[in-house]
């Protein structure tokens, strides 16, 4: 009856014999190996009798002619070598994890974000540098197809944007609003009329520049029955068109504010021409956040606590 190898299962003490076996390989004998490993020679013999044994493998010739592997030995060195290097680099690699979380977060931003005075993303980069002061911040600004579409295909690893759209391979979570309104350009009609003055029927006769996909601009469009005449990707080219007294356009408080100050544009004076927008965090399904970008989110989650509901 031929005996089976007992090695099924590899524990501490069967990856202890082997770390013995590439000693002695490595030295040459056993008796350099008993000063490598600091044990005795006979101890040395024994722990290759017990691997042997464990593998049911003649693993090396010793005695008076020297000491020589086996065509099995050398199989089992080789596979010894690969087995406590992965090991040693897998201690490393958990070791450098426990110490400190380095790397880079590439990380997409909606653009037009940094006014919102809702938008506490100073705080989360600050929390989070707390949490890994050793890592690289990577952020693209951009529109939201633009971020979306490399949050999806790998690029970025973490998005804040609108919640326009939601996508079934993403996960998202919210953070917080800002308020759009409409808005004319000095030049335009509508700058110096009064909110009593403007009707619905006035709104309809003005060119309207807004967003080229689905979303709550585009909902507000055909909400107020607004003559789209221009289509934009982002909210720059929104302001640029609104400047020129050409046409109107919703744009987010915040953003605006400049350009009202200077009197170079004006909120539609209607009071139901707004609407809000709520922002979220966005990572992929799969695979799980990286520890950096779980570090992230835990920061925004910490800067944008959700708000109270009534009792």
């Amino acid at each position: 009856m031929v005996k089976k190898a007992l090695l099924g299962q590899v524990g501490d003490s069967e990856i202890r014999l082997l770390q013995i076996f590439k000693a002695v390989v490595d030295c040459g004998g056993l008796s350099a190996a008993e000063l490598e490993l600091n044990i005795g020679r006979s101890t040395v013999s024994r722990h290759l009798r017990e691997l042997e044994d464990r593998l049911n493998l003649v693993l090396c010739r010793r005695g008076r002619a020297g000491f020589a592997l086996t065509a099995d030995g050398q199989r089992v060195y080789e596979r010894t070598v690969g087995l406590l290097g992965a090991i040693d680099d897998f201690r490393d690699k958990v070791r450098n994890l426990q110490d400190e979380m380095v790397g880079t977060l590439a990380l997409g931003v909606f653009d037009k974000t940094v006014t919102n005075p809702q938008a506490h993303l100073g705080t989360a980069i600050r929390d989070f540098r707390r949490r890994a002061p050793n890592a690289l911040l990577d952020i693209t600004v951009g529109t939201l197809t633009t971020i979306e579409t490399a949050l999806i295909d790998g690029r970025l690893q973490l998005a804040i944007v609108p919640d326009h759209r939601r996508s079934e391979s993403l996960v998202y979570g919210e953070l917080f609003r800002e308020t759009m309104y409409l808005y004319c350009g000095r030049q335009h009609p509508l700058y110096g009329k009064r909110a009593a003055a403007v009707e619905a029927a006035d709104l309809r006769r003005h060119d309207y520049a807004g967003l080229a996909f689905h979303s709550p601009n585009m909902e507000a469009a055909h909400r107020f029955g607004l003559r789209r005449r221009a289509s934009v990707t982002d909210q720059e080219a929104v302001a640029t068109l609104v400047l020129s007294g050409c046409y109107i356009g919703f744009l987010p408080d915040h953003y605006a504010a400049g350009f009202v100050a200077e009197g170079l544009m004006r909120r539609v004076q209607h009071p139901e021409l707004r609407y809000d927008v709520q922002f979220v965090s966005a990572v992929r399904r799969s695979p799980a956040p990286t520890r950096l970008a779980q570090a992230f989110l835990d920061a925004l989650a910490g800067a944008h606590p959700p708000a109270a509901k009534p009792g």
